[in-house]
């Protein structure tokens, strides 16, 4: 029997917003969080594979003051738990592999000299700073839990030298790739519907991809972007209302899949989105290059930092501007001079 509205072994609590959260938990059973709401095709997916995961196995044993144990450790600490989902597997993916071959090793007998060789190995075998520089992010986070282990009383990456990465990350879409793609792709095909909710909501792929009909308030849309769990609430823009009229469907998602189904993941639309780039001659054209357009666009239209972060949910100016880095400044420049000389004109001359 089912406790109350709820599906059997599922209860609700609210997270440190407010917000209510759904988890399955049955003895013999790994415990899940659920990323979608109950009564969802996707919540009835998940509920499947929580309750046929394979039991959990008991931790292994690791050797004390090992990689291994310092790595066991920090996979339990809140800092990993309360990580994205999609951070998670990022960061997952780069510790493993360090760990496959240095997982022996003391963590108390390390220096920065050995982590400065490893760094400088990693950037070599791929002939780009990236792959260095997100090693060493991980490599940060894990001795920080060293230190409060009692196991370091320092923190042998921090003095380590910085990684330069040489690029500037996902390309942000110019207004001549926009209009390309619309061209492309025009209202009423669900292509262009992606297009619009990734550019008007700013929002990343693996969020996109669960918008529905259940955020819509009004003419706004009330938004959470799961990487930094932020919250945003945005008008719906006419372009994007003009998209979401034009296909209109019986779905809780906005976007489905040929069959009808929401996307099982950020990276299963990725592929999809990409196909549409390349058929509008734009292979280089990501969907996180939209959110940095909107970023664009915004710095463009002379909104402050504060502003454009409560669009986008960036948690820090910094993190804004950087994305907003590829606004057309001679033009902001015009506009930021011409207000200049308005308000400094010399009067009666």
């Amino acid at each position: 029997m089912a406790r109350g509205w709820l599906p059997d072994n599922v209860t609700r609590y609210r997270d440190r917003h407010g917000k209510w959260r759904y988890r399955f938990r049955k003895t013999g059973l790994p415990t899940y969080s659920f990323k979608n709401p109950p009564g969802t095709e996707g919540f009835r997916e998940e509920y499947h594979r929580a309750q046929t995961a394979m039991p959990a196995e008991e931790a292994p044993r690791f050797a004390s003051f090992t990689y291994d144990a310092l790595i066991a450790s920090f996979y339990s600490t809140p800092a990993w738990i309360g990580m994205a989902d999609s951070s998670q597997k990022t960061y997952r993916g780069i510790i493993e592999r360090f760990r496959a071959k240095n997982g022996a090793k003391d963590v108390r007998r390390v220096t920065t000299g050995s982590i400065d060789n490893l760094l400088a190995k990693r950037a070599a075998e791929t002939e780009k700073g990236a792959a260095a520089a997100n090693l060493r992010k991980a490599l940060n986070r894990i001795h920080r839990h060293a230190i409060k282990l009692g196991w370091r009383t320092d923190n042998p990456v921090t003095a380590s030298d910085t990684i330069r990465t040489g690029g500037d990350g996902f390309h942000t879409w110019t207004e001549d790739e926009i209009a390309a793609f619309e061209k492309q792709w025009p209202l009423g095909t669900r292509q262009r519907l992606a297009m619009a909710l990734l550019l008007y909501t700013a929002l990343r792929r693996s969020d996109m991809i669960r918008l529905g009909r259940q955020h819509r308030q009004g003419d706004r849309f009330a938004l959470y972007h799961g990487k930094n769990k932020s919250e945003t609430n945005v008008p719906i823009m006419p372009d994007l209302a003009a998209a979401l009229d034009a296909l209109p469907g019986t779905h809780l998602t906005y976007l489905v899949t040929e069959r009808g189904h929401p996307y099982s993941s950020g990276n299963s639309f990725y592929n999809w989105f990409h196909r549409a780039c390349e058929k509008a001659g734009i292979p280089h054209c990501t969907p996180h290059g939209l959110r940095k357009a909107m970023s664009r666009r915004l710095a463009e239209s002379g909104a402050t930092t504060l502003e454009g972060r409560a669009v986008t949910g960036h948690k820090t100016d910094r993190e804004f501007a950087r994305y907003a880095e590829k606004a057309n400044k001679s033009g902001m420049a015009d506009k930021a001079m011409a207000n200049l000389a308005i308000k400094f004109a010399k009067k009666g001359e």
